[in-house]
């Protein structure tokens, strides 16, 4: 049961920081919740999130073995406790960032912070899922209080439109996962992935209604990593949410949605992975054509992140596709630590990036048009030179983490056989680039739009350099994470027991 423990902690902080404010609304007999009861709520999240990622790592490092919890639907693994590890460690990172945007606008109140936790928890549970209703329930809870946060600002007309189109599109694809999963159920009769898995080996099954299943089921998949052609929903939420909020979208939850990808497709549906990998194909090609070269007429950057996330998300896809070559599973291991390197590395090159921009941003003023970095390197060297490094690291340039991101997913598909993929994720990734050092030249070699002071903490100068400096040595020292993508990988194949 010690391996339950910083879910604990995180449930445990969302009582807190619920008692926190009723005891302060009570105490005080008025609406509002004073300022220090949030700041408490506040720390509880922050040190929740920082605490349970330091239970992850050691159960991740010094316990092998696989546990089940809950009538097996719950199951705590390596995999499980590397990839909840980087969502709390994102969400703390975010939340850090975050914080003097939040205050500049009378955001950063209890009920956000508490539906914060909660997305947080169901990212946990999307990636401990081992049965197909668990991940369902898991892929709401860490859904709907994004939603909700992102309407909480309901003076800014934006604000509310990214939360109706998040909501209503965010559930015509939930409705097209669970008619997946029903059809699923009806022709293996289970919903366990190991139950599902041994049925498609061993058993006689409909194929038709297999076949139509992983139609529907990729396709739900496509639009919760924000793959083309379901790509639409994301810059428009990334536009219209305030850029903290933003953040809470497409940091940590992108790791959740990778591994609760993984977990259908590696564990419930690897033996159907012959009919998975052409659709999976054809979302990648989508991505990395269209990501490329819709991003080039951007002017917005979070705009311009969105799209830039499309196109990630097709390399990420490559690298789910190359694990299975004529029906052998040889290159598994390979290929999806590949792509889970590629995943940890794209979240942490976006922290960096919003994060500077959430630190240029003011009260009455959002850092969001490519022209307020006009002569940032002037302004504060260190912003423009940790920016330069997630440009870099997102167009792939050496020596920073992406490049070898991008070199090891390549690499898979190349050994995969699908070498008209690789040549198509060079061409759009050199296409890509030109957005990518568009920011540069803009912040080394425009003069300043702007000579208003960029007023930050301490702490949030600190945490930026090293984040920065992660993505510099991640590129040139890229083995330590890979190896443990590579520990953690292989026990997804393994026989549920």
């Amino acid at each position: 049961m010690t391996v339950l423990l910083p879910d604990a902690v995180l449930l445990l902080a969302v009582l807190l920081a619920l008692i926190n404010e009723t005891t302060a609304r009570v105490s005080t007999a008025e609406e509002r919740v004073p300022s220090g009861a949030s700041h408490r709520t506040y720390a509880i999240a922050l040190g929740a999130s920082v605490l349970a990622a330091f239970g992850y790592a050691p159960c991740a490092a010094l316990d092998t073995h696989t546990h089940f919890f809950f009538s097996r639907m719950i199951v705590i693994d390596p995999f499980a406790s590397v990839m909840k590890a980087a969502v709390a460690a994102g969400f703390a990172i975010t939340l850090v960032y975050s914080r003097a945007y939040l205050e500049a606008r009378n955001l950063l109140r209890g009920d956000l912070i508490m539906l914060a936790l909660c997305s947080l928890i169901g990212q946990c549970v999307m990636i401990s899922g081992a049965h197909f209703l668990t991940l369902y329930l898991g892929l709401e809870l860490m859904s709907l209080p994004l939603i909700a946060m992102i309407a909480l600002r309901r003076d800014a007309a934006h604000a509310l439109e990214a939360a109706m189109k998040y909501y209503v599109l965010s559930a015509l694809a939930s409705g097209i996962l669970l008619y997946g999963i029903s059809m699923i159920y009806g022709a293996t009769g289970a919903l366990g992935l190991d139950e599902v898995s041994r049925v498609l080996i061993t058993g006689p099954v409909n194929t038709t209604i297999l076949l139509l299943s992983v139609v529907f089921i990729v396709a739900g998949l496509a639009f919760k990593l924000g793959a083309a052609p379901f790509h639409m929903w994301v810059p428009d939420i990334y536009h219209g949410a305030p850029a903290a909020l933003t953040l809470l979208i497409g940091g940590a939850p992108k790791i959740a949605a990778f591994a609760w990808s993984l977990r259908m497709l590696a564990s419930g549906l690897f033996p159907l992975a012959v009919d998975w990998q052409p659709m999976l194909a054809i979302l990648a090609a989508l991505s990395l054509v269209i990501g490329n070269l819709v991003g080039l007429v951007q002017r917005n950057i979070k705009r311009m992140l969105a799209y830039s996330a499309v196109a990630q998300m097709g390399f990420v896809l490559l690298g789910l596709l190359s694990g299975v070559v004529d029906r052998q599973a040889g290159s598994a291991v390979h290929a999806y630590s590949a792509a889970m390197f590629y995943n940890m590395i794209y979240v942490l090159t976006t922290l960096g990036s919003f994060g500077v921009v959430l630190a240029l941003s003011r009260r009455g003023f959002e850092s969001d048009q490519l022209e307020d970095l006009k002569g940032l390197n002037q302004r504060h060297p260190v912003f423009a030179l940790v920016m330069l490094l997630m440009m870099f690291s997102l167009a792939g340039i050496p020596p920073t983490a992406g490049f070898y991101a991008k070199f090891a997913v390549l690499e898979a598909l190349v050994n995969a056989g699908s070498i008209w993929l690789a040549a198509l994720a060079v061409m759009t990734s050199l296409i890509g680039a030109f957005y990518y050092l568009r920011v540069v030249k803009l912040m080394y070699f425009d003069a300043p739009a702007q000579r208003t002071p960029i007023v930050t903490t301490r702490s949030v100068c600190a945490l930026l350099a090293l984040n920065g400096g992660a993505v510099l040595m991640l590129g040139i020292l890229p083995g330590p994470l890979m190896s443990a993508c590579m520990y953690a990988i292989p026990l997804i194949f393994q026989p549920f027991c």
